[in-house]
């Protein structure tokens, strides 16, 4: 493994296999395998101490890889799961025990937004905020203000993937992106600096300035999004790497994002 002058924590990537059942509803099919060992190999590779392994859209409720991925990372993994809030409630201690933190909403494809007030997710939120888990919202920054607004008013923990996703075309003037960066008054909001070529590394460049002077290096965390759905013939982990370095421009500001605030957040 590489060594770094600070612990790592890429609070970001997914794992599967081919193997797995996947929805009918999905959005794509993966050719390839990414599996528990290919990213403890990615993390080693990049001297990168802690990850974070994220429910993946492909594969609905199904958590069961990740909570083996998990089960035999020994701790330097954690989960963060999807969930039918119906059914799932009396998993969660469980989930917990595996190493889970916090649950996906991944609402890519303008998805219906949950009703955050309903008996079944009020009884989630409560569960989160008693055991400090987050809610993750993966939406357009169009519609932020309605899909993270009502947790901020649950008191609940919120993380949103990948700057808030602001539309290629608006870029930092998209009035949802300028919506999450007063979101951030509230300290209960936290941005991952991830997933640039989702909507264009030259609007994240742009914006990761703001969001720091929004957030500070408390509420910001980074991720690589391996293995890059999608985009796979474009991206590496390097690459990710390389673009973390461009964000975070002073060694007290590295060692708060990718160091004291994912470990706290992730329960490291």
């Amino acid at each position: 493994m590489i060594r770094n002058a600070r612990p790592t924590v890429d609070t970001h990537a997914h794992a599967f296999h081919r193997g797995l059942p996947l929805i009918q509803s999905r959005r794509f099919t993966p050719r390839y395998d990414a599996s528990y060992s290919d990213y403890i190999a990615q993390l080693d590779d990049n001297g990168t101490e802690h990850g974070v392994l994220v429910a993946l859209s492909i594969l609905g409720t199904d958590n069961s890889y990740l909570l083996d991925c998990l089960r035999r990372a020994s701790g330097r993994l954690r989960g963060v799961v999807a969930i039918n809030p119906n059914t799932d409630f009396n998993r969660l201690e469980d989930y917990a025990a595996a190493g889970v933190v916090g649950i996906r909403i991944n609402l890519t494809g303008n998805l219906p937004i949950p009703d955050f007030t309903s008996a079944a997710w009020n009884k989630i939120i409560a569960f989160c905020r008693e055991h400090r888990w987050h809610i993750e919202i993966n939406d357009r920054a169009s519609r932020l203000s309605q899909s993270v607004q009502p947790l901020i008013d649950a008191g609940v923990f919120v993380v949103v993937d990948h700057f808030g996703m602001p539309d290629s075309k608006l870029g930092i003037e998209d009035p949802g992106f300028q919506w999450l960066l007063d979101a951030a008054a509230s300290r209960l909001v936290w941005v991952k600096l991830s997933g640039a070529f989702r909507f264009g590394p030259e609007t994240a460049d742009q914006a990761a300035p703001m969001l720091i002077q929004a957030l500070g290096g408390e509420r910001l965390l980074w991720a690589s999004d391996w293995p890059f759905t999608q985009h796979e013939s474009t991206e590496s982990y390097p690459l990710q790497l390389e673009r973390q370095r461009t964000w975070l421009n002073s060694e007290e500001l590295r060692d708060a994002v990718l160091w004291k605030t994912p470990a706290k957040l992730f329960q490291f």
